[in-house]
């Protein structure tokens, strides 16, 4: 794709990129990591500004700039229905979920969502939870190392194996040191490069494409012009982005954690605001860019997936090319160290420390980095190993989704949601998802719509069931939840 000097060029530049990073990692894991709450959850006190950054720098992922770019470039402007979900989605959460959850964690220096919903259902709620929650992240971390091989591989010819372990690991070493501390201050500086450069690319492209009557002609010529109309999906699709997709934000333990990494409420409410804003432009902005590179600057490509590459090689001369080549790197890493801080930190925090005697933070600090090395490992696995890797991730969303959504926000908000119910609406909600995913969607029904309505059920039928039965404390620990409570309330078997 590029010339022997340029792919020189490109080549230096990721690798200075990289060290930059590492040693960013070390500096931070030098100076300002000493407990397990510095390593896990950035000593719970960042700033708006990084807090923004962050959570764009989670939101926007490769999926969303090459994913949205790509569909925008297929399907046409149709697809900002699935930004609109998410907008949607995002305002719900600001509203109703991100004060409660930050209280809670807060108050019980939650780590994790298996923090809550051992809390609220009883320490064997960790297991659903921690399955769930490690076989989603660990197969988008395993497709982060993918997308960083792919730009590897066409920017300078290495082979896809190769970046792949290359990726794993500068990844790996890069987390193991720094933490969440430091992927948080590392996306203060990717959320500015991607957010720059995806601004710079859409005006660019904008004014390259020339004006809307001409790019309506062109869509027109090919019969394509419905894919300029905003309202050009079926409504179903609609339904299903927001249902799955939108779903999916409520139980991201990487968002939770960010909540409570937050310096206050305020804070945390803020920087989430701003972030929903920035998030929705970026997501309009590159659904846009593809819709404009197929009609405005007429790219006809057998292989839509290299959108992104087309149109920044059709618009800018190579200077730029490479602030829009790190852009997507930036864009890439910024997903996948926050996705292996998140499953790293389930692996300790709710298989290990709850069986530990001695938690002092030595011990903690220690497991925790062996955590990051444990997870990376079968991300790489499940990278190299096995091609159906975004099934195995959507296989892993649906089993967030079906298996704690429901038992997650009725907690949150029923006090009525009993411990036997919570447990298993979580089973089941998990082992339904997982087996139609399996069996491959019979009758064409995604995972979703048959495990989130059956965990529903079992959460609202055997809440009603054993409301009167249960003598433990998961009542009392509701009203609290919900209602507000005293200091008197611990982690079952788990001091905090």
């Amino acid at each position: 794709m590029f010339p022997e000097e340029q792919k020189m060029v490109l080549g230096s530049i990721v690798i200075l990129y990289f060290f930059f990073l590492f040693a960013l990692s070390v500096y931070i894991n030098k100076s300002s990591i000493k407990t397990y709450d510095d390593y896990n959850l950035a000593s719970r006190n960042v700033s708006l500004f990084p807090i923004i950054l962050t959570f764009v720098g989670t939101a926007v992922g490769g999926s969303t700039l090459l994913g949205f770019m790509e569909n925008g470039y297929v399907l046409g402007m149709g697809q900002q229905w699935l930004n609109i979900s998410l907008l949607v989605v995002g305002i719900l959460m600001a509203f109703f979920l991100v004060k409660k959850i930050r209280k809670i964690g807060s108050k019980h220096r939650m780590v994790t969502i298996g923090d809550f919903t051992a809390l609220r259902y009883g320490e064997s709620a960790r297991i659903p939870t921690v399955i769930s929650i490690l076989i989603a992240y660990c197969a988008i971390t395993g497709m982060q190392f993918t997308a960083i091989a792919t730009i590897l591989n066409l920017t300078i010819d290495l082979s896809m194996t190769t970046g792949v372990v290359i990726s794993w690991v500068l990844l790996t070493i890069k987390t193991y040191y720094g933490g969440l501390k430091s992927v948080i201050w590392q996306d203060a500086v990717h959320g500015t490069i991607q957010t720059v450069g995806v601004f710079l690319l859409f005006f660019a492209t904008l004014i390259v494409a020339g004006d809307f009557s001409t790019i309506s002609q062109n869509a027109q010529a090919i019969n394509e012009g419905n894919h300029l109309n905003v309202f050009g999906i079926p409504p179903t699709e609609v339904l299903i982005y927001t249902v799955t997709i939108g779903g999916y934000q409520f139980v991201r333990q990487d968002l939770w954690q960010r909540y409570w990494a937050a310096s206050s409420d305020r804070v945390a409410l803020r920087g989430y605001w701003a972030s929903i804003i920035l998030g929705c432009l970026i997501g309009a902005f590159v659904i846009a860019i593809g819709v404009l590179g197929k009609y405005g600057l007429q790219l006809n490509m057998e292989n839509s997936a290299l959108i992104y590459y087309e149109v920044i090689t059709n618009v800018f001369h190579f200077p730029i090319i490479i602030i829009m080549i790190t852009a997507l790197m930036a864009t890439v890493i910024s997903t996948a160290d926050s996705f292996f801080m998140a499953s790293s930190s389930s692996v300790i925090n709710d298989l290990i420390k709850p069986r530990m005697k001695n938690r002092d933070d030595t011990k903690l600090l220690k497991y925790s980095r062996l955590s990051v090395i444990l997870v990376s490992v079968f991300a790489l696995l499940l990278s190299l190993y096995i091609p159906q890797i975004v099934n195995l991730w959507v296989t892993g969303t649906a089993m967030l989704v079906s298996g704690l959504l429901a038992p997650v926000v009725f907690g949150l908000f029923w006090k009525g949601a009993t411990k036997q119910a919570g447990i298993s609406s979580m089973w089941l909600g998990l082992v339904v998802a997982v087996t139609w995913q399996i069996a491959g969607h019979p009758f064409g029904i995604h995972p979703v719509f048959l495990g989130l309505p059956i965990s529903i059920l079992t959460l609202l039928i055997v809440s009603f069931l054993t409301k009167d039965k249960e003598q433990d404390n998961s009542i009392d620990i509701a009203n609290y939840l919900l209602l507000g409570g005293g200091d008197h309330f611990v982690f079952e078997n788990n001091e905090r």
